[in-house]
């Protein structure tokens, strides 16, 4: 009894040991070092923190925009975000602000703000439809084969990826010792394709032409010696069928020599007014959502990460705490993500009046938010470890 005891604590050892990826390295074996850094110190954590983000955060908030060193995340919890989320939607057409109007010297040199003080850097891309010209959401015009190799407007696409690339090539800055470094970059490319509300999603091109579009794109970057880049893959949880969680969210997978992170853009669990399913049952579905993101993603021995999500205007109460926080933490696997990004503060609520998804100054849900902060499982900026040696 007692060797057969022995054996059985052996392969739970076992076990856990394959749970813990070791030697995890990024796809692109050029990486920066301070890449690789990121990487590691990140994949570290795991398990014991995550980093929290807020896209946009720097630029505008709900009351105020282009005030320097402001941000609705500090000024309602004491600290900026540990990770900074941006978007280069409109870059493509050559012009100087992004598809929220942020100016591309001001997301540049907020970059750098971010950077300097430790913090983590993520970059989506709105990209507008290269045949109408229509915006990210004209989905009505399929796209993505006239882009590929192949396609009539593919040139097109290499002029609008050399755009982004002159925009990536100003992320560097001098480190204390005077030597320049390349910025680390998140790079988070054809997001929530398992989606049909973007032209590149699902149902608006096949998956065999979604897949040559995101190997086209690194295999560019990298040919360019983009080697800043850590290479982000999101589906959205909306169109994936939780019993089915795998089969979805590997729709259009590009390969493990495309992606470092696999990420999942989550809204729905989240209290999305569309989602009619009871709030407790929807916090269940969000952490088992994060679980079988996890256990996709050490089996690929790459990072995990909620890349975006939360709950506009706080339709549930105690948000941070009650719901988003528990359901991270709520086992070993779940909290394993590296990092968790909510949406924007749009600057007087934008389009409908309630686009903000972090306390501004004085909300009523501010102490939650900031108990939220002070757990020692969440990472805001001014709690980061060194990430970049």
């Amino acid at each position: 009894m007692r060797s057969i005891a022995i054996i059985c604590i052996s392969l739970l050892v076992a076990a856990y040991a394959v749970a813990e990826p070791l030697d995890r390295e990024l796809s692109n074996p050029k990486a920066t070092s301070e890449a690789k850094a990121l990487y590691k110190n990140l994949g570290d954590l795991q398990g014991k923190a995550f980093l929290f983000g807020h896209q946009d955060s720097l630029a505008y908030g709900f009351d105020w925009e282009k005030l320097p060193n402001m941000s609705d995340v500090k000024a309602s919890s004491g600290a900026y975000p540990a990770v900074y989320g941006w978007d280069l939607g409109r870059i493509e057409l050559g012009e100087s602000a992004n598809v929220d109007g942020v100016s591309f010297d001001l997301i540049r040199d907020s970059i750098r703000a971010g950077f300097s003080r430790g913090g983590v850097i993520t970059i989506s891309w709105h990209i507008t439809n290269p045949v109408t010209g229509g915006s990210h959401s004209d989905n009505k015009t399929q796209a993505v084969h006239e882009i590929i190799p192949g396609g009539k407007l593919h040139q097109q696409f290499i002029a609008s990826l050399d755009k982004l690339i002159a925009f990536n090539e100003q992320l560097k800055i001098k480190n204390a010792t005077g030597q320049e470094v390349w910025i680390p970059v998140i790079f988070r490319p054809w997001h929530e394709q398992s989606g049909d509300w973007f032209w590149w999603g699902k149902g608006n091109t096949s998956e065999e032409n979604y897949i040559k579009l995101w190997r086209f794109t690194i295999d560019y970057l990298r040919k360019k010696s983009q080697h800043n880049l850590i290479i982000a893959y999101s589906p959205d949880r909306g169109r994936i069928d939780i019993d089915n969680f795998t089969r979805d969210y590997l729709w259009g997978y590009p390969g493990d020599k495309y992606v470092d992170v696999l990420g999942l853009d989550d809204y729905w669990d989240l209290g999305h007014e569309a989602n009619k399913t009871p709030i407790v049952e929807q916090l269940s579905i969000f952490t088992k959502s994060l679980e079988r993101l996890v256990t996709i993603a050490d089996a690929k021995n790459k990072l995990s990460a909620l890349t975006e999500g939360g709950n506009e205007a706080f339709i549930v109460k105690n948000f941070y705490t009650q719901h988003f926080l528990k359901g991270i933490l709520a086992n070993s696997k779940s909290r394993r993500i590296a990092y968790a990004m909510v949406w924007r503060n749009a600057t007087n609520g934008g389009y409908n009046k309630k686009h903000f998804y972090v306390p501004y100054k004085n909300h009523p849900e501010t102490s939650d938010f900031i108990q939220f902060k002070q757990n020692e499982a969440v990472l805001f900026e001014d709690e980061l470890p060194n990430l970049y040696e």
